[in-house]
């Protein structure tokens, strides 16, 4: 192996099925969804009120640093959480504990952090609400209780680097770094700009986080209105699937050169071998039927890491339940893989989508299922769709036919994103 083979060193994960990656892949291989009612607001007038919501969600629980708390809003909260656990996977932390001051602080500058983030989300804008409807559209009265009225915190809480930032001073990491802002495939273009930092040197670690929190009402109101978000089931390549539903969650990823790795001693539970990047330039929410974008991706993917698509054990496909999405990304599958695609699986079914965290617990999910050696099946999954045919998905698990995972995610504005992992056991 080279002494840039990027490998895996610690997971995190966090979502409504569960906060660490075993206890997710449980749930979805005991066929345990956690989408439900929503519990953050009143839905009783809503069009949809399904979401894969953390339930009893206590900060402190996730962060303990109470004054924290104050600056940073709830999807944070979800990825400093994913990041710490992924940080005391790795023994990054306890590995620098035990060096001198000067290789300790070298190891600092060695380390880097890059974070998929959402952005988008309306929440941080709700601190104005009240004094908008106590102003009575009198703009110099808004503007004169202004100061008084909105939380000064209010800027540093809608940061969309906060993650970042923050795991940085809680940890001292202060290499290489980047937040990435691109809807859903954030969080993998994240672990994509991980690898090549440590592949080119900029880096001897890094972690990759993901994490998005968009269950929130104008969130769900304009999915919906897009006809996005299905009514109450998320049923992907399932002929009768309507749409999409929301989660909340994170995921993070601890990676390493594989030299840094064995100079340390660390348990290796897999490698980040490529991954790949394109966009469908259609519009906004207009994607291609053929999955052309996908399908390059794919292949860019598989050339970045010098596989043929017949290595491919797995694929974790983006199956987000919407029917155009899933029968174009069927389409991008038949043309990469002709009628050999390896077992297929979803996992948005069983705790929603997490939108810019999306990509990243799916890898992180993956991973786990390799190193379990099995495909966990789609419980929502019953009846065939001819427009999804040549993708073997199933309710029921499969077996991988390699130890190497695909990984797929979209977004927004026709942006697609491959990644490939391979697992260590």
């Amino acid at each position: 192996m080279s002494e840039r083979t990027v490998v895996i060193t610690g997971t995190g994960a966090v979502c409504a099925a569960g906060r660490d990656p075993a206890t997710i892949l449980d749930a979805v291989r005991s066929a345990r969804s956690a989408i439900a009612p929503i519990q953050q607001w009143d839905t009783a007038r809503w069009p949809t009120k399904m979401a894969g919501e953390i339930a009893d969600f206590n900060a402190r629980q996730l962060v303990d640093d109470r004054k924290l708390h104050k600056l940073i809003r709830r999807t944070d909260l979800l990825g400093l959480y994913a990041a710490d656990r992924a940080i005391d996977a790795s023994g990054f932390a306890a590995q620098r504990a035990s060096l001198d001051a000067p290789a300790a602080a070298e190891y600092s500058d060695r380390t880097g952090v890059y974070v998929g983030s959402g952005g988008g989300n309306y929440e941080s804008q709700y601190d104005y609400f009240p004094l908008l409807t106590a102003a009575d559209e009198q703009l110099p009265a808004f503007g004169r209780e202004l100061s008084s009225t909105v939380n000064p915190m209010w800027l540093l809480r809608t940061l969309p680097n906060n993650v970042l930032g923050h795991i940085g001073i809680r940890h001292g990491f202060k290499g290489a770094n980047a937040c990435i802002t691109n809807h859903s495939i954030g969080g993998t273009l994240a672990v994509i700009e991980a690898m090549e930092a440590l592949r080119t040197g900029e880096a001897d670690r890094a972690l990759a986080v993901g994490h998005d929190a968009p269950i929130e009402p104008q969130m769900l109101l304009y999915y919906h209105d897009v006809g996005l978000l299905a009514k109450d089931v998320l049923r992907p390549f399932d002929a009768r699937r309507d749409g999409s539903l929301f989660g909340e969650g994170a995921a993070a990823l601890a990676l390493e050169t594989e030299a840094s790795a064995q100079q340390r001693g660390a348990t290796i539970l897999g490698e980040v071998l490529g991954g790949g990047s394109a966009n469908d330039a259609r519009g906004l929410l207009a994607i291609r039927d053929d999955g052309d974008a996908l399908a390059r991706a794919i292949e860019a993917a598989l050339d970045d890491a010098g596989l043929r698509a017949a290595d491919v054990g797995m694929i974790a496909a983006h199956g987000n339940g919407t029917p155009q999405s899933d029968a174009s990304e069927a389409a991008a599958i038949r043309r990469v893989f002709g009628g050999g695609a390896p077992p297929t699986t979803a996992f948005k079914w069983a705790f929603g989508h997490l939108i810019a965290g999306a990509g990243i617990i799916e890898a992180v999910l993956a991973l786990t299922s390799l190193r379990a050696r099995v495909v966990p099946g789609i419980a929502t999954y019953a009846v065939a769709d001819p427009d999804c045919a040549g993708v073997p998905v199933r309710a029921e698990a499969q077996s991988p036919r390699s130890a190497v995972a695909l990984v797929l995610c979209r977004g927004f504005a026709g942006t697609n994103a491959a990644l490939l992992l391979r697992a260590r056991t």
